[in-house]
Formats: structure tokens, C-alpha cells, sequence
């Protein structure tokens, strides 16, 4: 049996795969089983930040792996008060606890935010999310995705959140009554289609939860650990939230996820709880040590710097729509190719891309450089002119 009748064979199908059996990779670049390369523009879905074998990532997991790769969280480690240290120190937010998924620092989110309402008062449960976001998949998270085709099946979902339209202020500020605790939204909503939400809007809500004494919650589980040219995407705004989620980046390719928090909120969970078994592994947070040290402000701007030179290339393209995102988090929309037709037929030209909604998704790795970024622009088009072709016919 090889390997795909083995998957199909004994793993549950929750996922749809692409018929191609990845081997290795080496920096942005992948190989498949039959030795094929592929430039990758999707970095595992924004996680492998500083692309593959990392001659720093791997030399500083393999020499904690060979230390020590698990004890609980019983006992103090030095890797993940290292990573806390730093993410402490670069944000200005005062306390960290490590789990291992998005989806799990949205729920530890969520759970904060609860509590501290709770302590104000009862009634103070209701938090409000975005139509359109995506928060993650446990039963929790759903709830908090403001996307009707994820709640179904599962029910009955957690209660007591709210739905608002992005970029409405007014209905922003109808829902926002006496029982919300916390507002939680996604700078760019990336799986639901890599939309940017407007800076108004974003001033709106952060001053609605300094008055009400609402949380302000930040997803940056695909946006931060500098997906858009910011240690994390909230900065653009000048924001200073009260929680903030992390994950993919941060591990560069393991499982590591990280919920900030700020002064008002650093003491409300208390031992016991939450609790996590894997959260802050010695070996991820020794990876998540070399991320944190390579992205400087140095490289940082070179991020902004490629990913504005990428989308000027891609808005060039004429079969182009419009690009959306920031950094090198970018939507493109075409004006009649499918987008997941078009990134079928770039992974047979040895291009990988991803998809959100109805957009082509672009999440290469952040080291990528210039003759990578014009090659894929250079086989997108090449993709596109014949796409425009066959519509002609």
C-alpha cells in the first residue's frame, strides 16, 4: 500500500488533500516523493516562518530535544520563560501562558474573558466576534466563528456570543449592551477571504471597550509573529490590546500556541483554571526562541518591503481584480479565473498556493526573497493568460 491508500485506508477524512506525498524541503522549497520541487507560498498555512531547515531552528530543538523534550508544568523550564520574556518585553503586555494550537489560545481567550466579566458581574458573559471570522474548530471556537456554515452539526454550540457586521459601527454599537465581557476580532480576516478591516472601525471598537470596559481580544494566529510586517498585525493601529492569541509562526512547524495578556486582565486566571499538557514543551519553545530572535526590526521592514513589491506585481497582472492583506498575507482576486483552479494548475508548475473564500491566498515563507516572489508572479501570470484564453474561445 503506498502512502495515500494508507491514508485513505486509516485516517479519518477531515481533510481534503491534494494528491501529492511531500518528502522534504529546504528553505522555500519542497519535494515531493517522486523528487519534484515545489516554491511554496503556503508555509504550512503560515506557520514555517523562517521556511524549512533553519540552520538556527534546528540546531537550538535538536539540541533541547537531545536535553530535555517534555517535563509538566509542574516544574519551571527555561525555554518557554525565555519566549515569555520576549513576547512580554517586545508588546508591552505583562503575562503569557503557552498551550498548543490556535484554536486553544482563542478558547484560554474566551475563558479569560468570561471569568473577568464574571467578577464584575454575572450577567457580564456575552462576547461579540465579527461575522465573517474564524476563531477555530472545538465546539467553543465555532461558536465564536461568525460564519453560518460552521454551525451546524455540532450544536448546541457555547452560548453567549454575538455576531457584528466588520466595518459597522452602528451595529457595533447596538450589540455592544451591558452583558458583553470582551469584544474579539481578527485585524485581517484571513480564512474569511484575507480582508483588512477598516481603520475606523478598529478605532471604533477599541474605544467602545475602554469605555464599557469591554477586553479586547486579538486573534493573531495567522496575522501575527510577523505575517504583515509587525511583530504582530494589531501595531499597525496603534492598539494596545487586552488579550492577544497566537500560534502557527511562533513554532515554525511545532505545535506551540501563546495567549497574551495585558495589565487589567494578567491575574484573572489562577491555578487551576487551565491546563495544558504539551503548553510551552521545552523543544517548541527553544524553536520559538530562534523565531523571536530572527525577526528584528531589521527584518521586519524587509517583510513590509516584499510584500508590498509582491502585491504592486500581482495588481499589475491584468486578469487581476484586486490584492487584499498586508506583509505577506495577501487575497487575490481574479476578474474570471477560479481561484482554485488556478492554484491546481500552479502546483503542476511547481507553485503551491493556498485559498480563502474566492481568493487566491498567498502565505509564503517570511525569508523568501525577490527572484522567488518574481518567479511565482512570473508562473501566475503565464496560469492566468491562458486562463483569459480559454474564456475567449
Amino acid at each position: 500500500m503506498n502512502t495515500i491508500d494508507k491514508t485513505q485506508a486509516h485516517i479519518t477524512p477531515t481533510y481534503n488533500r491534494l494528491s501529492v506525498v511531500m518528502e522534504k524541503a529546504e528553505g522555500c522549497h519542497l519535494y515531493d516523493t517522486s523528487g519534484k520541487g515545489y516554491l511554496d507560498f503556503t508555509a504550512g498555512i503560515g506557520v514555517n516562518a523562517l521556511g524549512y531547515n533553519h540552520p538556527k531552528w534546528v540546531n537550538a530543538t535538536q539540541s533541547q530535544l537531545t536535553a530535555l523534550q517534555h517535563i509538566s508544568n509542574i516544574y519551571y523550564t527555561k525555554p518557554s520563560a525565555d519566549v515569555a520574556e520576549t513576547l512580554c518585553t517586545r508588546t508591552g503586555m505583562k503575562h503569557v501562558l503557552f498551550v498548543n494550537s490556535g484554536a486553544e489560545s482563542n478558547e484560554v481567550a474566551i475563558k479569560a474573558a468570561r471569568k473577568y466579566g464574571h467578577q464584575q458581574n454575572k450577567d457580564k458573559h456575552k462576547i461579540l466576534t465579527l461575522k465573517n471570522s474564524f476563531h477555530g474548530r472545538t465546539v467553543t471556537t465555532l461558536a465564536a466563528t461568525g460564519q453560518d456554515v460552521f454551525h451546524q452539526y455540532f450544536d448546541p454550540f457555547t452560548e453567549s456570543f454575538d455576531y457584528v457586521e466588520a466595518n459597522n459601527i452602528s451595529d457595533l454599537m447596538n450589540k455592544a449592551d451591558p452583558t458583553v465581557c470582551a469584544i474579539m476580532i481578527e485585524v485581517i480576516q484571513g480564512e474569511g477571504g484575507v480582508i483588512p478591516l477598516e481603520p475606523a472601525f478598529i478605532e471604533a471598537i477599541d474605544q467602545l471597550c475602554r469605555q464599557q470596559d469591554m477586553l479586547l481580544i486579538i486573534d493573531e494566529v495567522q496575522t501575527g509573529i510577523g505575517r504583515t510586517g509587525k511583530l504582530f498585525a494589531y501595531e499597525h493601529f496603534g492598539l494596545q490590546p487586552d488579550i492577544v492569541t497566537s500560534a502557527k509562526g511562533l513554532g515554525n512547524g511545532l505545535p506551540i500556541g501563546a495567549i497574551l495578556f495585558g495589565e487589567k486582565v494578567k491575574g484573572t486566571l489562577e491555578a487551576g483554571d487551565h491546563g495544558s499538557t504539551f503548553g510551552g514543551n521545552p523543544v517548541a519553545a527553544a524553536g520559538a526562541t530562534v523565531v523571536l530572535d530572527e525577526l528584528s526590526e531589521a527584518f521586519l521592514e524587509k517583510v513590509l518591503e516584499k510584500g508590498s513589491y509582491l502585491k504592486e506585481k500581482l495588481e499589475a497582472l491584468d486578469a487581476v481584480e484586486s490584492v487584499s492583506g498586508m506583509g505577506l498575507m495577501l487575497g487575490v482576486t481574479f476578474k474570471q479565473a477560479n481561484a482554485k483552479a488556478v492554484m491546481l494548475e500552479a502546483m503542476e508548475e511547481g507553485l503551491l498556493f493556498l485559498t480563502a473564500k474566492d481568493k487566491l491566498r498567498l502565505l509564503p515563507p517570511l525569508i523568501i526573497d525577490q527572484a522567488s516572489l518574481d518567479e511565482a508572479v512570473s508562473c501566475l501570470a503565464h496560469i492566468l493568460a491562458e486562463k483569459m484564453q480559454e474564456v475567449t474561445k
